[in-house]
């Protein structure tokens, strides 16, 4: 039972990771992996400052990221993901034209 198991597992696996490889698999990665940039990101700068910190940078990874993820989940016709990464995006652009908003201010 334990070798079916194990077989049906790794036949699961090698179905999603080489037999659906392709350039769309790429691009999710690709998006996951400027999702993912932004904590490493806003890590950093947390540590540097030795308080928490949210860098610019992060919001760029964010939309970035996000953005990318939202086409790959389009294509894969995912409701959870289109609906999360396109709340996303209208989170990380308000944040952006905050951020503006507040440098515009201060120096006039």
């Amino acid at each position: 039972m334990l070798v079916d198991l194990s077989s049906a597992v790794g036949g699961y696996l090698h179905h999603i990771f080489v037999e659906r490889f392709d350039a769309w698999v790429v691009l999710g990665f690709l998006g996951q992996g400027l999702f993912t940039a932004r904590f490493l990101v806003q890590w950093l700068a947390s540590e540097r400052a030795g308080r928490s910190v949210i860098p610019l940078a992060f919001w760029f990874f964010s939309i970035g990221g996000g953005l990318l993820l939202l086409i790959y989940s389009l294509y894969r016709g995912d409701p959870v993901f289109i609906l999360g990464q396109g709340l996303g995006l209208f989170i990380y652009a308000r944040n952006l034209m905050l951020i503006q908003k507040d440098r515009s201010g201060r120096s006039s």
